[in-house]
């Protein structure tokens, strides 16, 4: 375990030696193409969660084409600030071309990140749409898949209280006496004041 810890901790403080080299290395090349003060500072992070946010696509599985193409103008930019300022540059006297690299960078990089955040919604989402694809289940060639249908759940039964039960029969009994046909159950009701599913429950007992 101690081991294990140990070699962790070796890559992390290797990473951030690494990534503090390569921040400095790009903020003087910031400063040297005129970039100063807080645009100087600017520069690095900018190139630094571009080189994560593809990074992080690249991880996902998904837009590998675009997450590639951001990553590799990340890492040029950083790797290029590097070699630059191993003394292969004149740091006092920046090409034109240089320049224009470096003021052109923000919208590079707005371009990229923009892409690569909005890009994962349609992405995820065609990925959904396939695993629901392939858990529909098959059903035989020329066949429409149908459904099941499930049953409608039972009612359960309406408690009828016994007094209500003798009265409904006197009123059954005067409507055939009157009429020579026995109540039906809407006329139950109306005759009683009752909802409808209790007026089912007194005619059911009444036959």
């Amino acid at each position: 375990m101690r081991a294990h810890l140990a070699r962790v901790d070796a890559v992390l403080v290797q990473a951030l030696i690494a990534a503090a080299l390569s921040f400095a290395h790009l903020h003087d090349v910031a400063m040297a193409a005129g970039q100063d003060g807080w645009k100087a500072w600017a520069y690095p992070i900018s190139v630094d969660l571009l080189l994560v946010a593809a990074w992080r696509r690249l991880r996902s599985g998904t837009a590998k084409a675009a997450a590639w193409c951001w990553f590799v103008n990340a890492l040029a930019a950083s790797l290029g600030a590097n070699v630059a300022t191993a003394g292969l540059l004149d740091l006092c006297n920046v090409p034109a071309w240089l320049r224009i690299l470096v003021a052109g960078w923000p919208a590079v990089a707005f371009l990229g990140g923009t892409l690569l955040a909005h890009s994962s919604p349609a992405a995820s989402t065609a990925v959904e749409v396939i695993e629901d694809q392939e858990d529909e289940p098959e059903t035989p060639a020329g066949t429409p898949f149908q459904p099941a249908v499930e049953p409608p759940p039972a009612h359960p039964p309406v408690p009828v209280p016994a007094a209500l039960v003798d009265h409904a029969r006197k009123v059954a009994a005067e409507h055939h006496t009157r009429t020579g046909a026995p109540i039906d159950t809407p006329t139950l009701r109306a005759r009683l004041g009752v909802p409808a599913p209790m007026a089912e429950a007194i005619a059911a007992q009444l036959t």
